[in-house]
């Protein structure tokens, strides 16, 4: 397969930086998106998401002529899926995007193309795109049913990618490439060794589905551990950073640090899928996301003890975002903890946010304000360490002497 054309569905936090990547290393790469001003954004060789240096990749590559966005499906040779994969209420997977994309793109396949879902998925997800898309186009076959000589090879390779650090993580990761047969794992290996100097390291398609749940959920029983302890100490009296700080100096300890929360659309989102798929067996899994998911309300029982001590609480929370030095507000506990502070009323609320312009519409219309890290230490009596970013370690400590300071990722 000589690739000429790349096609990419979804350019958020995972799709774009993918494009551009690919852009740069000379093929012709063609972004797919709903959002109409993301795609007139990126034509102009902008971005619309935080992500370090990847304006100065996107414009070189929309300069040249390599990338351009749009969104109407074309012709390709590969066709890479990066879409979300929400849960709903029940946290059963939403794979409703996935299904909207194959929808999108079969009209436009051709014999010899390749398909490549990167969108985190549970397992079993590839198999029902490779059916969705033959239900779609009956004149073409698949690798569920003519294996190594079906006219389109799908494969599943899901980012394992840092934000914050997503373009050089996209080309120094190993990488897991799941065919749904052996020729389909071989093409995406062709495809992604044009931008990737870690491993790629073929598996089936069910074991790659796995292989990133099980790295994420690992990560959330670690952190569920961590934010336990956290609770813990506190009712002890024990400083649980200093704590943590001394088990790690074991050399088979690795305890990673307590926060107000998990968030993210990886860490925070990953796990039901396994518990989704095993509900009898996945107890340990399970039980981390309830630990995780109850500590943003085990911190507004602090901030509100704290606060009545006040007549007029003025509350500056610091950071919205899930974690440090980004804008993705996507399943943040920060986000989470100062729109529950702002329903329950008990004062004002600043939302120091470095990384964003505007207050997300559900925060505005509950009366949250948005301020400079100095404008809101000089009015505020509370203050809330909710995420560490560079801003926040960098401010002199003295200011937040006079204050009642309630620090959930211990950087005062």
């Amino acid at each position: 397969m000589s690739i000429k054309k790349v096609l990419v569905v979804g350019l958020g936090y995972i799709g774009l930086p993918t494009a551009a990547v690919i852009a740069s290393r000379g093929m012709d790469v063609v972004g797919l998106d709903v959002n109409q001003e993301a795609v007139d954004t990126i034509n102009k060789g902008e971005i619309h998401i935080v992500e370090p240096d990847l304006d100065i990749v996107v414009r070189a590559v929309v300069m040249t002529g390599k990338l351009r966005a749009t969104t109407e499906a074309e012709v390709a040779d590969v066709f890479m899926i990066a879409v979300p994969t929400p849960f709903k209420e029940d946290h059963s997977p939403d794979l409703s995007y996935i299904q909207a994309a194959a929808k999108t793109i079969a009209p436009v396949l051709e014999k010899g193309n390749l398909v490549i879902l990167e969108s985190t998925s549970p397992v079993g997800t590839t198999e029902k795109l490779a059916g969705w898309l033959k239900e779609a186009r009956p004149d073409l076959s698949f690798p569920q049913d003519k294996g190594d000589t079906a006219d389109i090879n799908i494969a599943h390779c899901p980012e394992r990618v840092l934000p914050g650090y997503v373009l050089q993580e996209l080309v120094s990761n190993d990488r897991v490439i799941g065919g749904i047969s052996n020729r389909c794992s071989e093409k995406a290996v062709e495809l992604y060794k044009t931008f990737v100097r870690g491993e790629c390291i073929i598996t089936n398609a069910r074991t790659a589905e796995m292989a990133k749940l099980t790295e994420n959920s690992f990560r959330d029983v670690n952190i569920a551990f961590a934010n336990e302890l956290s609770v813990i100490c506190d009712k002890l009296k024990i400083n649980v950073w200093e704590l943590v700080k001394l088990a790690n100096r074991h050399p088979r300890v690795n305890i990673l640090n307590p926060g107000p929360g998990v968030g993210g659309h990886c860490i925070a989102v990953d796990p039901w899928f396994i518990v989704d798929s095993c509900p009898e067996e996945a107890n340990i899994i399970r039980q981390a996301r309830l630990t995780n998911d109850a500590k943003p309300f085990y911190v507004i029982d602090q901030i509100t003890k704290v606060a009545d001590e006040f007549k007029r609480p003025v509350i500056a929370c610091l950071g919205l975002a899930f974690k440090a030095d980004i804008d993705d507000l996507r399943e943040s506990p920060a986000l989470q903890i100062v729109q529950e502070l702002a329903i329950r009323n008990i004062g004002d609320i600043i939302a120091v946010e470095p990384n964003i312009q505007s207050l997300p519409k559900n925060l505005s219309k509950e009366g949250v304000q948005l301020a400079t890290l100095e404008a809101a230490l000089e009015v505020a009596n509370v203050v809330v360490v909710l995420v560490d970013h560079k801003e926040f370690k960098a401010a002199d400590s003295t200011q937040f002497t006079t204050k009642v300071v309630i620090d959930t990722r211990g950087i005062i």
